[in-house]
């Protein structure tokens, strides 16, 4: 004889997961590690965006403050540089982009009537590459100096001739190697949106 528990099991299989398969979790701090949901990626964007609007302020802050008087000794010429530079990057690259993405991960696929983007995966993909870059050209604060270049990146700052460095340090590497991640997080993105607006 068998017992309920025994025919529900063998009415209802146990399903093997797989890793390919669509991630389940919709509650709880996990589920915004591993979501593929459009609205909480644009929750997501929108909120590192923010974040790094928030340094970007202090860092204004600071090259303010240090240009409130003549010959400011608040920051030191190379200081200066780096938080000029910073938060050139930070405003154009880690807040105008990701807050654009922001609005239209949320609202292009309400608006074409689409249940989510083409690509989630790409999706989620793209705004952790994103949110990986930026924190990329921050760490090199702590790793040996941020880049000070300007955030225009134009040359003779940028250059590094071989006989006479304008840039000694990693900075400007970490700040290459940051934005090169930051467009490929825009390239995820704008892919997808484009299969999502033509094809469903």
């Amino acid at each position: 004889m068998t017992t309920v528990e025994d025919a529900s099991a063998l009415l209802n299989p146990p399903v093997k997961r797989s890793l390919l398969d669509r991630p389940r979790a919709t509650t709880g701090v996990w589920s915004w590690f591993t979501t593929v949901d459009h609205k909480k990626i644009a929750i997501m964007y929108g909120t590192t965006a923010m974040f790094f609007f928030l340094v970007g302020g202090i860092e204004a802050l600071m090259i303010r403050i240090q240009l409130a008087q003549p010959n400011g000794t608040f920051l030191s010429a190379a200081r200066y540089n780096e938080f000029f530079t910073m938060h050139g990057t930070t405003m154009v690259s880690l807040l105008g982009m990701p807050i654009a993405a922001a609005f239209n991960h949320y609202l292009v696929p309400l608006m074409i009537g689409a249940r989510d983007v083409a690509f989630p995966r790409l999706n989620m993909l793209g705004f952790w590459v994103f949110a990986f870059g930026g924190l990329f050209i921050y760490s090199s604060f702590a790793l040996g100096g941020a880049p000070d270049g300007g955030w225009f990146g134009y040359a003779p700052l940028t250059s590094t001739p071989l006989a006479n460095g304008y840039l000694p340090g990693r900075g400007t590497d970490f700040w290459t190697v940051g934005l090169i991640m930051l467009g490929i997080g825009s390239v995820a993105t704008a892919v997808n949106f484009l299969v999502t607006i033509l094809n469903m």
